[in-house]
C-alpha cells in the first residue's frame, strides 16, 4: 500500500486570506522539512487545503461524545444569510491548517457536497451491547400507578403558567387557587394529581369559597422543599413507586438540534433540571440522530405526552431500568450519509468504497475539533499550556474576522476599545457563551487574576482547548509518520498490549500491520515512537515553547497525561449505492420517523439530472465520519471549503 498526495483532489481550493495560523504553518513546515531532509525520501507534502479523555487507552470518547465539551455553552456561529456566511468563512480553517494532509487510498478523487441538507447525515448510536438504537415504538409501558391521561390536560395553560411562577417563587403569591368547574370528587382528585405530578414541591388542599370548590396549591415547606425535590438525586421522591426502576430509558430522535439543546428543551417542558438526564454521547446538530437517553424519575407517560408539542424531535421505545447511562459506554455509531451532486465515475466510486472497506482511513481529528472561526481552539489551548494567560484572554476576546453573531462582534469591539469587562458584557444579550463567562470572571476577580476569571468557564469547555491542542499535534505527527514510513508497521512504532503501549522490535515487525499501530497524544504518562517521529514530537513542542518531558501544569486540571489513538481505522458494515435525482430537496432515504408515520420510500428517477452517493458504515468511539468521507472524495471537508461548494450550507 502506498500513500497518495493531495494533488488528486478534483476541486481546487482558493488560498485563504488573512491566515491567522500562518505562523503555526511555518513552524510545522520547518519541522516536516527538517525531518524530510534527514530522510531524503524524495516525497513531498502538498499543502491542501470531527474529546480525548486524558486517559491511557486506545478508546477515547466518540466524535459525538466530545462535542459535549463544545456545547456546554452557547454556540457562537452565525446563522444568517448563506451568502454572507460563505464570504465570512474565507477566514476559517482548512484541513492543512490542522495537519490533515494525507490519504491512504490510490483512487482518483471526485467532488460531492456533504450535508447539503441536514437530513443527508443520519447517525444511529450503537450501545455497549452492540445494539443499534432505532425509534420504532411510541407505546408506553403499562403501569397501574401512572396518573390518568386526563392529568396532563385538566389544567389550562393559564393555570400552568401561574403554578410554574408559584413553584419557582417568581411572584409574591403564596398560593394559587384553581376553580373546580365540574365539581365531583373524581375531578378534584385529578386536579390534585396534576398539580403534584407536574409541579414538584407544591402541595394541594380543597377549600370552599363563596359556595364554589377550589383546589389551593401552595409550598409545603418553602424554598428548601423546592430545592430538595428538584435535585438529580431526589426528584419527586414522594410519588415514585418502589417496584419501578428509577430511570426511564428512551430513544431520542432529533433533527437539526444538538443533544444538549434537546435536553434543555425537555427540561424546560418537564420543569426539571437538565442534570437528571444521562446519555452515552452527544450527537451532531446538523444531522438526524437517534440515541438512548435516561432520565431520573420521570414517567414514560409524561415523556410520551411531550411528543404532541415538541418540534424537531420525538421520544419513544420507553423502558424502566435501575441505572443511568454513562458517557463513553457506547460501542460507536452507525452512519447513513448522502453525498450529493457527485462527479465521480462508477469505477472511481467502486474503487473509493472498496478502499474504505478494505484499508480504511487516517484517523485524523476532524475539523469540528478546532472551531470554525479565525481563532482556532488549539491556539488557546497552547497558550494555556504555556501559562500565558494574557494571550488566553486576548485570543478569546479580541476582534476576529469571519462568521460570528452581531452581538459578539460588538462585544469584541468594545473590549478592544476599553478593556472594560462591564462595558463589553453589556453588549452581550446572551451571557452563557465563553466570552460572556470570561468577562463575568474578569469583572469578579479583576484583570490581574485571569486564571480565576478563566476558571468560571465550565470545566469541559476549558479542557476542550487543551485537548484541541493535543489533537493538533497528533494530526501533524500522523501525517509525518505516514509520509516517512507509509502504510506498514516499522520498528519503533507503538502498539497496544491491553492498555499498555510497547514498541515494535525489529524481530517482531512482521507480526503487525498498520492497523495495529497507535500514536500518542502528548502527555506526561505516554511513551513516544523510537524513530524519527519521536524526535518530531519534541521539535514541534519546542517550537511552541513547550517541554515534552514536562507536561504537568501548575494547575492540575491542565496537566496532560496523554493517550493513544490508532492511526488507521477500518469501518464496519460498509455499504453504498449510487442514486439519481432531480430535486435536491427530496430526501433520498426514509428515516425512523418516516417509517413510524408510514411514509413511502422516495420515488427516484432512473435517469435524473444529478447523482448522489448513499453510503453506510459503522465507526468505533473517537472517530470522525467526516474523515472517512474525506478519504472517499479526496476533498477538503472543512466548512470553509464546503461553503464555497454549496452556499446553502446553513439552509
Amino acid at each position: 500500500m502506498e500513500t497518495v498526495e493531495m494533488n488528486s483532489v478534483s476541486l481546487k481550493r482558493p488560498r485563504s486570506e488573512d491566515d491567522v495560523a500562518s505562523a503555526d504553518e511555518i513552524k510545522r513546515q520547518k519541522i516536516l522539512e527538517n525531518s524530510k531532509a534527514e530522510n531524503d525520501s524524495g516525497q513531498s507534502i502538498e499543502t491542501v487545503t470531527e474529546q480525548p479523555e486524558d486517559t491511557k487507552s486506545e478508546i477515547i470518547p466518540n466524535e459525538e461524545n466530545e462535542e459535549q465539551e463544545e456545547e456546554e455553552l452557547e454556540d457562537s456561529d452565525e446563522d444568517g444569510d448563506p451568502e454572507s456566511f460563505a464570504d465570512m468563512m474565507k477566514h476559517g480553517l482548512t484541513e492543512s491548517d490542522v495537519g490533515i494532509t494525507k490519504f491512504v487510498s490510490s483512487h482518483k478523487g471526485f467532488s460531492g457536497i456533504l450535508k447539503e441538507r441536514y437530513s443527508d447525515f443520519v447517525v444511529h448510536e450503537i450501545g455497549k451491547d452492540g445494539r443499534v438504537s432505532h425509534l420504532d415504538d411510541f407505546s408506553v409501558p403499562v403501569d397501574d400507578e401512572d396518573p390518568s391521561e386526563e392529568t396532563f390536560t385538566v389544567l389550562s395553560d393559564e393555570d400552568k403558567q401561574r403554578l410554574e411562577e408559584l413553584q419557582l417563587f417568581k411572584n409574591k403569591e403564596t398560593s394559587v387557587a384553581i376553580e373546580v368547574v365540574e365539581d365531583t370528587k373524581e375531578k378534584r382528585t385529578i386536579i390534585h394529581q396534576a398539580v403534584k405530578s407536574l409541579f414538584p414541591g407544591l402541595e394541594t388542599k380543597t377549600e370552599d369559597r363563596d359556595g364554589k370548590k377550589y383546589i389551593i396549591a401552595y409550598h409545603a415547606a418553602g424554598k428548601k422543599a423546592l430545592a430538595k425535590v428538584r435535585t438529580a438525586t431526589d426528584p419527586r421522591k414522594h410519588s415514585w413507586p418502589k417496584s419501578r426502576g428509577s430511570y426511564c430509558h428512551f430513544v431520542l430522535y432529533k433533527e437539526n438540534k444538538d443533544t444538549m439543546d434537546a435536553i434543555n428543551v425537555l427540561s424546560k417542558f418537564l420543569r426539571v433540571k437538565p442534570n437528571i438526564f444521562s446519555y452515552m454521547g452527544t450527537k451532531d446538530k446538523r444531522a438526524i440522530t437517534v440515541q438512548e437517553i435516561a432520565v431520573l424519575r420521570i414517567t414514560a407517560q409524561r415523556l410520551a405526552h411531550l411528543n404532541k408539542c415538541l418540534m424537531n424531535f420525538k421520544l419513544g421505545n420507553f423502558s424502566y431500568k435501575n441505572h443511568p447511562l454513562k458517557l463513553g459506554e457506547l460501542q460507536g455509531n452507525h452512519f447513513t450519509v448522502v453525498l450529493r451532486n457527485i462527479t465521480g465515475t462508477d469505477e472511481q466510486i467502486e474503487q473509493a468504497m472498496h478502499s474504505l472497506r478494505e484499508i480504511g482511513f487516517i484517523n485524523y481529528y476532524g475539523m469540528q475539533r478546532f472551531g470554525t472561526t479565525a481563532v482556532p481552539t488549539y491556539q488557546i489551548g497552547r497558550a494555556i499550556l504555556q501559562n500565558n494567560w494574557n494571550e488566553v484572554m486576548d485570543l478569546i476576546l479580541k476582534p476576529r474576522p469571519g462568521a460570528e453573531k452581531g452581538y459578539l462582534v460588538k462585544c469584541r469591539e468594545e473590549w478592544a476599545k476599553t478593556k472594560d469587562p462591564a462595558a463589553a458584557l453589556k453588549k452581550l444579550p446572551v451571557k452563557r457563551c465563553v466570552e460572556g463567562q470570561l468577562l463575568r470572571g474578569l469583572l469578579k476577580y479583576g484583570m490581574k487574576n485571569i486564571i480565576s476569571a478563566f476558571g468560571i468557564i465550565p470545566r469541559n469547555n476549558r479542557l476542550m482547548y487543551i485537548h484541541s491542542y493535543q489533537s493538533y499535534v497528533w494530526n501533524n505527527m500522523v501525517s509525518k509518520r505516514i509520509e516517512e514510513y507509509g502504510l506498514r508497521a516499522v520498528p519503533g512504532d507503538l502498539i497496544l498490549k491491553g492498555a499498555t503501549a510497547v514498541h515494535i522490535e525489529e524481530g517482531d515487525v512482521d507480526n503487525y500491520t498498520i492497523h495495529d499501530v497507535v500514536m500518542p497524544l502528548p502527555g506526561f504518562d505516554v511513551i513516544y515512537p523510537k524513530h524519527k517521529i519521536g524526535e518530531a514530537y519534541k521539535e514541534m513542542l519546542v517550537a511552541d515553547n513547550l517541554d515534552i518531558n514536562n507536561m504537568r501544569h501548575k494547575i492540575r486540571d491542565y496537566s496532560l497525561s496523554g493517550a493513544y489513538r490508532k492511526i488507521i481505522i477500518r469501518p464496519q458494515n460498509v455499504n453504498w449505492e449510487v442514486v439519481a435525482y432531480d430535486d435536491p430537496k427530496i430526501p433520498l432515504f426514509t428515516t425512523d420517523l418516516d417509517k413510524l408515520e408510514g411514509k413511502p420510500l422516495p420515488v427516484l428517477p432512473t435517469d435524473g439530472k444529478f447523482r448522489a452517493l448513499k453510503m453506510e458504515f459503522s465507526l468505533p468511539p473517537s472517530t470522525y465520519a467526516t474523515m472517512a468521507i474525506r478519504e472517499v472524495l479526496k476533498m477538503d471537508t472543512s466548512i470553509k471549503n464546503q461553503t464555497q461548494l454549496n452556499t446553502t450550507w446553513l439552509r
